[in-house]
This record gives structure tokens, sequence and C-alpha cells, in this order.
């Protein structure tokens, strides 16, 4: 498995479905999009459309990932969290695969 979503994380996701009304078979999909300070921008969102050539789908805490395969190459052992502090707060991906991180840690060069 190449990616992984805390339960913390997990939560929120269902926090966040729920106060959107969102529809139960949507999952949250995380890609990488080209931007920001170091090249590339960590994208979360809800979905609905999976496509089994172009995508991979796991479970966490009851929570569907999904990840395209071209972002999953650059994914391997990432993980989303999700944090509250004085500093930050909200969904957190660490990508260990990353070269470089920005200084506000929102984009990563690989």
């Amino acid at each position: 498995m190449s990616i992984t979503l805390t339960e913390r994380a997990a939560k929120e996701v269902q926090n966040y479905k729920n106060s959107v009304q969102a529809p139960v078979e949507d999952f949250l999909r995380v890609r990488l999009m080209a931007g920001g300070c170091s090249g590339h921008s960590p994208k979360l969102d809800l979905d609905s459309k999976f496509d089994e050539k172009a995508d991979s789908r796991y479970t966490f805490h009851g929570v569907d990932l999904v990840v395209d395969k071209k972002s999953e190459l650059y994914l391997e052992d990432a993980t989303i969290d999700f944090v509250e502090g004085f500093d930050q707060s909200g969904f957190k991906v660490d990508i260990p695969m990353a070269k470089k991180s920005c200084g506000c840690g929102s984009s990563y060069q690989f």
C-alpha cells in the first residue's frame, strides 16, 4: 500500500461529508498538481468518479481514498493526517519521497 489515511483524518473526512451533505458514494481523492513554490502540491477533494484503469482505491477507517496511478508513483509511503494547532489546522500530507519542500510545507519537489 502506498498511502495511509490516519484515523483522525478519516474522522474529519466523514465530518466534512456530513456537513456538506455529500453523497455516501463520494470518496476522498488525493492527487499531485503542478504548482506551488516547490513544483507539486497535493490536492484533496471529494469525488465520485472512479476509473478502474487510471485509479487505485483504498479504505481506511471506513473512508474510501482514491489516488490516480500517476500521482501514486510519488506518494509512496505518504501519510494524510488532520492536525489542529496554533500555527496550522487542516489536512496535512507527509510525502517521504519528496526531495525538498517549501517553507510552508504545502508543495514538494521530486
